[in-house]
């Protein structure tokens, strides 16, 4: 019976809360978030499973050895005490990531790579006289070294590649959207696949096919080629298959209509040839629309989220593109939920609308706002009255 440990989830800045829940429904125990982390207890299946199924971790770790270290003396004695034998091979393959937040170490995280990889170097050499050697790119197994203030956390890669990975993009755009902070986002507006879905300026479609695979509740990483795991000594390939077995039993079927623009027809045809690879084509249309020149040709409740460009990479006027995105969604989609994230804070307020909710994240180095907006069906005034008139006839 295999025993539980804990784990943690690496994740982006602002989507901790996101990735707990994930965890907790998907059956973790002790879920306690930390900063672009969260750690829990699982059994060996359920990492198998948390590899495959979140869409918000970056990572997932499992620790091996936790100590107090204060030098770079304790650090290779800590290293040195750990069976490698247990997780590595003699003439296997290994890499190593270091993260080091601690006044006790001035050097920087490659040297702490450099120091930890020697302990195993040097460790293989005095019990077998010979060592495994480093693979930068395809390592047997991954370690991670992390350092806060005395603490060493010495932990096993399960992932290998960081999970935004998914395996399904195969033409970008410019700037393309991480596809963990995709997921997050979307995750974040609420929805779930019970009303349409727009992005409408969708570039390659990773929002697009992130909300695809939410709404029918497909495995994030279900595209992915292998998992650092499959190398590992103890990899149990049934158990991995049962598991990928139970989850793809979990899909179902969204019936609402999601929907991508681009003015860009090269846009149109990148995002038209990841979904085909993710394959979501029955799901998602992508169409060759200004969204400025557009207008909302679905009924019924609709979250519209998207990345506008924020003028780091391309050359725009934003504070006239911004008040241009309010004006279409004020006029041209009354009725629906729009979402957008960008780092250009001052020319947010050229939308003109009132925002109902403001996220802190981050879109790699930028700080950003993911902000809400609620276009209702004629002037706010109306719907008030209108809630008001239901809540009488109510009571």
């Amino acid at each position: 019976m295999n025993r539980d440990f804990k784990m943690t989830a690496t994740t982006l800045f602002g989507l901790e809360g996101v990735l707990a829940e994930e965890l907790k429904k998907l059956g973790a125990q002790e879920v306690k978030e930390g900063i672009r982390s969260v750690s829990f207890r699982g059994d060996k299946g359920f990492m198998y499973k948390a590899n495959i199924a979140l869409r918000t971790a970056v990572r997932i770790l499992k620790p091996i050895k936790t100590c107090k270290i204060y030098d770079e003396e304790d650090l290779y004695e800590a290293i040195q005490k750990i069976k490698w034998e247990n997780y590595l091979e003699a003439d296997g393959t290994f890499a190593i990531g270091a993260v080091v937040n601690s006044k006790n170490f001035t050097t920087n995280s490659h040297y702490i790579s450099l120091k930890s990889k020697d302990a195993i170097a040097d460790y293989f050499r005095h019990k077998y006289h010979k060592r495994p050697n480093v693979d930068l790119k395809y390592p047997d197994v991954k370690i991670h070294v992390h350092i806060h203030k005395e603490w060493l956390t010495v932990s096993l890669d399960s992932s290998g590649d960081s999970l935004h990975k998914r395996g399904y993009r195969t033409a970008t755009n410019i700037a393309p959207i991480n596809e963990v902070l995709a997921a997050g986002m979307v995750m974040l507006s609420g929805y779930t696949g019970d009303e349409n879905f727009i992005d409408p300026m969708c570039g390659s479609g990773t929002i697009l096919i992130e909300a695809a695979m939410i709404a029918n509740n497909i495995p994030a990483n279900i595209n992915r080629k292998l998992f650092a795991f499959e190398h590992w000594k103890d990899y149990d390939e049934d158990l991995y298959f049962t598991i990928q077995d139970a989850l793809l039993k979990k899909i179902r079927s969204s019936h609402f209509k999601i929907m991508g623009f681009d003015k860009a027809p090269s846009a149109v045809q990148k995002a038209k040839a990841n979904i085909i690879s993710a394959n979501l084509e029955e799901f998602i249309g992508v169409h060759h629309v200004n969204f400025f020149n557009s207008t909302k040709e679905v009924f019924g409740n609709t979250t519209i989220l998207f990345n506008p460009p924020y003028g780091e990479r391309l050359n725009i006027d934003t504070h006239e593109f911004y008040k241009k995105i309010g004006d279409t969604l004020k006029h041209n989609y009354q009725g629906s939920t729009a979402w957008l994230i960008t780092s250009d804070t001052d020319a947010l307020k050229a939308v003109g609308l009132r925002t109902s909710k403001r996220i802190a994240l981050k879109n790699g180095d930028l700080n950003c706002k993911f902000v809400k907006y609620e276009l209702y069906e004629g002037t706010r005034k109306t719907k008030e009255r209108k809630e008001e008139t239901e809540s009488d006839a109510k009571d």
